[in-house]
């Protein structure tokens, strides 16, 4: 017997699930956030509802919204259980489940509906989850790409745009030209100096889709950066049939996670905030030094076991991690290698850090994929671990580690290829990594040769020979006898 997840339901949930310590009917919103995802709401909704069980700040609720087709798929579930999500975090040592409610609305994937909420006053902050790529940075430049056909759309209809950021735009000129003070934009993507990112390709398209706009929005919006952390896999049927049997609950989109979260921010909020630090959110002055450090140490070591483990054939992230090469090789390329080129965060210990992050990886309830590691490698690598590659040759340090991880994203693209090889490239630029990486086995250059990737890194010798040499035995001798070599002389 099972309860649907409803608001009606929630005073007689079954045992085991906690409900929200407040009265819903008594929220309202003062966020919008775009792009509601698994991770959302396994992080900054779930440190929303633990303000609000806290007596405080229930005027800060959220309002989802989306911009993609997607999106109203999430929005149609989200509906019919009046915005409500199960998460349930996945502590080896038993699992705990709540119903989360600090949702209290999901706009319309509209672009005049999406505006129409952007303009209510008391919406003080639009923060976003849309992925690491979905920022328009020039790959060469790191600058705003004013190219991209979805950029170019906006540009040439800037009365109906179609893009997050065309919409903020459009959004931000209307409250300035009704006299109500302007949002702050939060980014909540894994990328470095998000604020910054999310400011550049505001300020960027706005100088092409509304010019007289960019001055105003460069002074007057705020853009604090941001840290972001808990491993959230996707959910599948195992998981809804988890809940389902486990919990009792019916839920057509719950989420499962670690029970590790961290949130690091920029106290620059003009507008207003809610008091997430009474609930263990960190305020800093600057959080570039923790964003580079989970961006290089986390992120970075999670795409470091991704495609060779996908090539061993191991399935979840935890059956990767208890393969003593994979584990191996985790710690020479980040606890070596990375961690000696980020500077020092007084009193936060790199090497501790990077154990507690294997350890996370190895908690085999979560159920994370290796496949979900192994997605949007594009966007992923320039920003996780290409990053690494560029401050070695800098600094002058090793990068034959680094050199291995992306040969063997290479030979991961050019293994997609096969049907027999049982996994699909889930990239948008799947056919261009295809084809470059079959080309690839005979003259390896041609990967590194993607400049909207790479940008120059492929004209560094040192790299380039590195690379070379690791692909050639990865087609020659396999995975497992390359990684084995590797760690035997390391």
């Amino acid at each position: 017997m099972t309860i649907k997840l409803k608001q009606d339901v929630l005073a007689s949930l079954p045992n085991g699930v906690a409900a929200p310590g407040y009265n819903r009917d008594a929220l309202s919103a003062g966020i919008v956030h775009i792009g509601v995802g698994n991770f959302h709401r396994a992080h900054q909704a779930v440190y929303l509802d633990r303000l609000f069980c806290r007596g405080l700040d229930h005027d800060w609720a959220l309002i989802g919204a989306g911009v993609k087709p997607y999106d109203n798929v999430m929005r149609e579930k989200l509906k019919g259980q009046d915005w409500l999500t199960t998460v349930i975090e996945l502590d080896p040592s038993g699992f705990s489940a709540q119903a989360v409610g600090s949702m209290i609305d999901f706009t319309e994937v509209d672009t005049q509906a999406l505006i129409e909420v952007l303009l209510r006053p008391e919406i003080r902050i639009v923060s976003l989850t849309i992925t690491e790529g979905g920022y328009y940075v020039d790959a060469k430049s790191g600058g705003f790409d004013g190219n991209h056909p979805e950029v170019r759309a906006d540009i040439d209809n800037p009365g109906a745009p179609k893009t997050v950021f065309g919409i903020l735009i459009l959004a931000l000129g209307l409250r300035r030209d009704n006299g109500i003070p302007p949002f702050t934009v939060l980014s909540c993507d894994n990328l470095p100096e998000n604020g910054h990112v999310a400011k550049q390709t505001v300020v960027g398209l706005a100088r092409l889709m509304t010019p007289d706009l960019a001055g105003w929005i460069e002074a007057d919006v705020a853009f604090p950066n941001s840290m972001v952390d808990c491993i959230t896999p996707a959910t599948s049927d195992r998981e809804k049939a988890m809940v389902r049997e486990k919990f009792g609950i019916d839920d057509m989109a719950p989420v499962v996670c670690e029970p590790f979260r961290q949130w690091v921010m920029e106290d620059n909020f003009p507008a207003g905030r809610p008091r997430l630090e009474e609930v263990g959110v960190e305020f800093v002055s600057d959080v570039a030094p923790y964003e580079l450090m989970k961006l290089r140490l986390l992120n970075g070591g999670h795409a470091a076991i991704a495609y060779p483990s996908a090539l061993l054939g191991h399935h979840f992230v935890h059956d990767a991690m208890a393969d003593p090469d994979i584990e191996a090789w985790l710690k020479t390329l980040i606890g070596r290698d990375v961690i000696p080129l980020i500077p020092e965060i007084p009193g936060i210990d790199f090497k501790a850090y990077l154990k507690t992050c294997a350890e996370r990886f190895a908690n085999p309830a979560v159920g994370d994929t290796i496949g979900r590691l192994c997605l949007d490698g594009s966007n992923r690598q320039p920003k996780f671990v290409l990053p690494s590659v560029r401050d070695a040759l800098n600094q002058g340090s090793r990068v034959d580690a680094l050199a291995l991880e992306v040969a063997f994203w290479c030979r991961y693209c050019a293994a997609t290829a096969d049907p027999e090889f049982g996994q699909t490239l889930e990239d948008e630029r799947k056919d261009q990594l295809q084809a470059a990486a079959l080309k690839a086995r005979d003259n390896p250059q041609v990967f590194l040769a993607q400049t909207d990737i790479f940008g120059n890194l492929g004209e560094h010798a040192e790299f380039a020979e590195a690379f070379a040499h690791h692909l050639n035995a990865l087609w020659t001798d396999g995975t497992r006898a390359t990684l084995q070599a590797f760690l035997a002389k390391s």
